[in-house]
């Protein structure tokens, strides 16, 4: 498991082991969430010896529990990501506005940004429903399923998209999910020739997606503005005359605060 390479890191000023002991963390996932040292290593590439020292050292430091053969994240670890909610400036900006969509479309309302090939939402507002769209701060979602993820997908310069379609796998999770490349390059021609995203059934039945991007002062793209809905009895075509004149209004109001 390899980090992000910054070419503009010196040398001296890079620290390998904060690195690799960020690479353990990382290397906890649904699919591995009790890893013994060698399992640990192997994902992260270092040998059993090193993985079991560092984390050893995360568990003395309250991140890691283990059983002496077994090792697991504890709820420390989301200490980490609450300090960038706390301390971030954008999230504590877009709350009052994210209210004004929720409010003005009953609907719950989020800003969402990409990391990687996933989309992260960093803040919330709006009702508590149950349906497995109301996702909690801090959660990640393969973009391609999501309205949020399609868009900021499609607002990529060409070679960058050109080079995600052609390394992307395109992992189906309904029936409705897109699943060819070439069917995935022409919604994404067209959300970005409209300049805002509708996905509907992508990654769950009944729940629908509208997105806009959300700029800053210079022009630059920094999240997605977007809420999620149940599909209801509403046509598609109503519930964007609804909600996406709102988001619009509301990304604009935005731009010269960010």
């Amino acid at each position: 498991m390899e980090g992000n390479t910054n070419d503009l890191l010196e040398k001296r000023d890079w620290i390998a082991g904060l690195e690799r002991g960020i690479s353990i963390i990382e290397a906890f996932d649904d699919q591995h969430p009790r890893m013994t040292a060698s399992e640990a290593g192997q994902r992260c590439g270092m040998t059993r010896t090193a993985a079991r020292r560092y984390l050893l050292t995360l568990r003395h430091m309250g991140y890691v529990e283990g059983d002496g053969k077994l090792f697991w994240l504890t709820p420390r670890v989301l200490r980490l990501g609450q300090s960038y909610l706390e301390s971030a400036r954008l999230p504590r900006i877009v709350q009052p506005f994210l209210q004004r969509v929720a409010a003005g479309t009953h609907e719950i309302a989020y800003l969402s940004v990409m990391d990687g090939n996933e989309v992260v939402y960093i803040a919330r507002n709006g009702p508590n429903r149950s349906m497995s769209t109301g996702y909690v701060l801090g959660a990640r979602v393969p973009a391609q399923v999501t309205a949020a993820g399609l868009l900021m997908l499609a607002m990529r310069d060409h070679a960058a998209l050109a080079a995600w379609l052609q390394g992307q796998e395109l992992t189906v999770f309904t029936p409705h999910t897109i699943s060819s490349k070439e069917r995935m390059k022409l919604e994404l021609a067209r959300i970005r020739a409209q300049g805002w995203s509708l996905s509907e059934q992508q990654l769950d039945l009944n729940s629908r997606g509208i997105a806009v991007p959300l700029r800053d002062r210079r022009g630059a793209l920094v999240g997605a503005l977007n809420v999620t809905m149940p599909m209801g009895h509403e046509s598609s075509e109503d519930a964007v005359a609804r909600v996406l004149p709102v988001l619009r209004e509301t990304a604009q109001a935005m731009r010269n605060l960010i």
